[in-house]
């Protein structure tokens, strides 16, 4: 993702989440952690090969042995086609770059679909943030993936509700 795609991304983001979207300066934050020699975030985007349209990103933070999925969205009209595998593949393609050891998200508890596709790749859940996604108060369900369990078994234990 570059600073070109935020505009895109950001329709993307508000047709899917209108009531929780990242705003501009929250894009632009993570960006300017995306490139350079202390990089900590990497952010991606899938376009539609026919029209070039933005119809996924992800983006991921990353501190020490530690990584965090930030954000994954894409298109109602892409759903169903692999894209999300994708997006996510990349991701924790970047978390192994960044040499970390386990790979952390939250997915709203009422969205069986995400949490079908983190179980796919291994995430498994181990705790709720309760009241995380607004408004609405609802719940987030945490889930972690351990990539390098000789590093796993030096992290820190990560605090859930």
């Amino acid at each position: 993702m570059r600073w070109w795609d935020i505009a895109p991304v950001l329709d993307l983001e508000h047709a899917l989440f209108p009531d929780d979207a990242w705003s501009p300066g929250m894009f632009w934050s993570e960006l300017a952690h995306a490139r350079g020699p202390g990089a900590t975030r990497h952010y991606t985007v899938a376009e539609d090969p026919v029209t070039g349209r933005i119809v996924g990103y992800a983006g991921l933070a990353a501190l020490g042995d530690l990584a965090d999925v930030q954000t994954i969205a894409v298109s109602r009209d892409a759903w169903g086609a692999g894209l999300g595998s994708e997006l996510l593949t990349d991701l924790l393609k970047a978390a192994t770059d960044f040499e970390c050891a386990t790979v952390l998200l939250e997915v709203r508890v009422d969205n069986a679909r995400a949490q079908k596709l983190y179980e796919r790749f291994g995430f498994e859940p181990i705790g709720f943030r309760r009241g995380y996604y607004q408004p609405g108060n609802i719940d987030a369900l945490v889930m972690r993936l351990t990539l390098n369990e000789d590093l796993a078994d030096t992290a820190p234990e990560t605090g859930t509700e």
